[in-house]
């Protein structure tokens, strides 16, 4: 989480209430440099305060997560696809490699849509990478729209429940969150190269 001003945040949304939240989190998924769950949090506390509705700023809060992932998506769908094969020779990559890779995404890269929300920074990698090597939208929406839904319920929860002692909690705990967090993806990434290696070793 980055070290910002939450009350200049906070003035945004209090003024323009969830359309503000929907757009800060749609482009900061998108990769600028927006603390996403700062906002979700601080809107989870407005709504304990009944400063903001309950209902729009849920909706916002998934939508903003949903609409920036899909952005992302297309963008990497579009570009992605085209720099690779343009350039992927330059470091490597051929239609060879970018098909294994698709077929790595379809049976195990879709689960870091669901869970990458919460990995620092890779939130804003997971759909470039989906739609670069071609995930089907399917799929894509299935795993990437799950995980927004999960993420957004959680970080709404923290901001409701713990109200005004949330920020307090997070300049506490911020470095420990993100070492925790760290640790959790390369726990991920060492289960599915195992179960990789386990499932090549059976066969």
């Amino acid at each position: 989480m980055d070290c910002i001003d939450n009350d200049m945040f906070m003035t945004w949304i209090n003024q323009y209430g969830s359309i503000a939240l929907f757009f800060l989190l749609a482009l900061g998924i998108v990769a600028l440099p927006i603390p996403d769950e700062t906002l979700i949090v601080l809107s989870g506390a407005l709504i304990r305060n009944d400063h903001l509705h309950f209902f729009p700023t849920a909706i916002a809060a998934y939508a903003g997560g949903m609409c920036g992932i899909t952005l992302s998506y297309l963008l990497g769908r579009s570009c992605g696809h085209f720099v690779v094969h343009k350039y992927g020779s330059w470091v490597g990559l051929n239609s060879i490699k970018l098909e294994k890779a698709h077929r790595w995404f379809e049976h195990y890269g879709k689960w870091t849509l669901l869970f990458g929300y919460f990995i620092p920074g890779f939130r804003h990698f997971s759909g470039l990478l989906a739609g670069s090597v071609a995930l089907n939208y399917k799929e894509f929406a299935l795993f990437a729209y799950v995980g927004a839904f999960i993420w957004a319920s959680f970080f709404l929860s923290i901001g409701y429940f713990l109200g005004s002692y949330c920020f307090e909690l997070f300049n506490h705990l911020e470095i420990t969150f993100d070492k925790l967090l760290i640790a959790v993806a390369i726990l991920l990434v060492i289960i599915a190269c195992v179960r990789v290696v386990w499932t090549r070793y059976r066969s």
